[in-house]
């Protein structure tokens, strides 16, 4: 292989066997760059190497050179592969597919090719922005009926998933040590959300309820009896231990054991 170098060693030219071009090669900023000259004659090389390599010194002062760093595309990648396998069992499989739409339809095209250091607070800002302004010349797919299609902004919930499915992946991200620390997620000029309190039975209510499953245990026909009094001991035990739905009918027996003992 025929090797050359200028500014004092700088600048390396070679030119590879399989190749009638020279290459060049110099490192600026603690990194290696490299660049076909796509010249054959080695005057017009070593023109082209030294114009090169000025350029990059001129960008690395001037902080133009983007540091060599994951990308929020390969983060995406990292977080598909661990999160069905780590929450499996304990995650819906429709919600695990929800955050593959939410990054394949939206945050890959817009955040994919942005190293992750480009996520920054303001670039989120931006895709808010993007995801709430009505493009004029979209043209989303037609329905089967002759109406032509509403062209709407998301609902605030539907923004909400996909900051969700953001700040995963970027939490993915920061585990593996390619990401310092998580940007401010929050929207900038946040308003009072809607308020929604959970549907609750009074004292008095309670009291009405728990008599009534009680008195339609006692009183069922043998063949329906077993299943009213389990109603009545699921109401009991919802209002005695303040567990939610779905925390009760994922509890196991191991579980009141453990509860029991400790």
């Amino acid at each position: 292989m025929a090797r050359h170098e200028i500014l004092g060693g700088l600048v390396q030219l070679y030119k590879r066997e399989n190749s009638k071009h020279w290459q060049c090669s110099a490192t600026v900023a603690r990194r290696q760059y490299r660049a076909s000259t796509k010249e054959e004659e080695l005057p017009q090389a070593k023109q082209f190497a030294e114009d090169w390599y000025l350029t990059l010194r001129g960008k690395a002062r001037a902080g133009l050179l983007k540091k060599k760093e994951k990308t929020f595309e390969e983060a995406a990648d990292q977080f598909e592969k661990e999160y069905e396998v780590i929450t499996e069992g304990q995650r819906s499989p429709r919600w695990t597919e929800g955050h593959k739409a939410r990054l394949r339809i939206h945050l890959r095209p817009f955040f994919g090719k942005l190293g992750l250091s480009e996520v920054t607070p303001g670039k989120v800002q931006e895709y808010r922005v993007h995801r709430m302004t009505v493009n004029p010349d979209a043209h989303p797919p037609e329905s089967k009926s002759n109406r032509k299609p509403k062209i709407t902004p998301p609902a605030r919930s539907t923004l909400h998933d996909e900051i969700v499915t953001l700040r995963l992946v970027l939490k993915t991200a920061i585990r593996h040590g390619w990401l310092s620390h998580l940007p401010d997620l929050s929207p900038p000029y946040r308003m009072q959300g809607k308020i929604v309190h959970r549907p609750w039975f009074s004292p008095d209510e309670y009291v009405q309820l728990y008599k009534a499953t009680r008195a339609h245990a006692e009183s069922a026909s043998p063949r329906f009896q077993w299943n009213a009094e389990q109603v009545h001991d699921y109401v009991l035990f919802m209002a005695n231990t303040g567990l939610r739905p779905d925390e009760a009918k994922n509890l196991q027996h191991r579980d009141v054991c453990e509860s029991a003992s400790g």
